[in-house]
């Protein structure tokens, strides 16, 4: 289980990378849309996979994010901290919470499994304010 303490770890250590309007996120696929009923939200199920090497950019979600790993990976903190991130961890992100900022290294990719509930006609990413 995730602590509260590791996830504002990786919430400050996200704030020390440059912001997300700059660079470019890696391979999502989307899966399904659907307005949420009775309201002005939507639900967003995707996949990702971040290759080592690449960053998924500091970034924050109008709306709740969830997110399962698929297949785990490192990612490696702006401090140089390598985190191991194991198949079968489940992660929630609040609502304009700025998180990410991180490198994969190593030899496996990240392959994570996302549902949004977010805010309709917003971006799914924006960088934060």
């Amino acid at each position: 289980m995730i602590s509260v303490r590791w996830i504002a770890g990786l919430a400050l250590a996200a704030a020390l990378v440059g912001g997300a309007e700059a660079q470019t996120y890696p391979a999502r696929q989307e899966l399904s849309r659907a307005e949420l009923t009775g309201t002005d939200m939507e639900i967003i199920t995707s996949t990702s996979e971040i290759k080592p090497g690449e960053t998924l950019p500091r970034h924050i979600h109008h709306g709740e994010e969830a997110a399962y790993v698929l297949e785990g990976g490192t990612v490696e903190l702006p401090d140089g901290k390598q985190v191991p991130f194991p198949t079968g961890r489940a992660i929630v992100n609040a609502r304009d919470v700025p998180h990410a900022g991180f490198k994969v290294v190593g030899d496996k990719p990240l392959k994570l499994l996302t549902v949004h509930i977010v805010d309709k006609g917003k971006p799914l990413y924006d960088a934060p304010k």
